[in-house]
């Protein structure tokens, strides 16, 4: 079954993958591993998950404005996430985005979101399977 949800555009742009969907917000500084894309923040619910070009479905972002730094380095060393959807994307996370030239699309229900499931950004559309 395809579902489709409206949100907000952040970063214009496309993108397509695997979904990989974290119930808790994400710090990038310190929490995902920028040579390798991998998240190393302990206790985190994707701990030892690499994002990379995967599209990462989270509520918002935490932590260090150098987070937006760490975004932009994935994206340089090839590991970054093909796309982002967020339910509030805040100004770290968009900032990173921008600068790497990720999708990123807030305000969407993620509820309706699974890891695993097939996953295209277009726009302010995201749809799911």
């Amino acid at each position: 079954m395809t579902v489709v949800l409206e949100g907000r555009i952040i970063k214009e742009g496309t993108a397509e993958g695997t979904a990989l969907v974290s119930p808790e917000p994400i710090g990038f500084l310190g929490g995902v591993d920028p040579a390798t894309g991998v998240v190393r923040e302990k206790g985190h619910p994707l701990e030892g998950e690499s994002v990379a070009g995967r599209v990462l479905v989270f509520p918002r972002g935490k932590g260090s404005t150098v987070g937006s730094y760490v975004i932009y380095a994935l994206a340089r060393n090839g590991v970054a996430p093909a796309g982002m959807v967020l339910a509030d994307c805040e100004p770290i996370v968009a900032l990173g985005a921008i600068m790497a030239g990720i999708a990123v699309v807030d305000q969407v229900d993620l509820s309706r979101i699974r890891s695993g499931d097939r996953v295209r950004l277009e726009g302010g559309t995201v749809t799911v399977g």
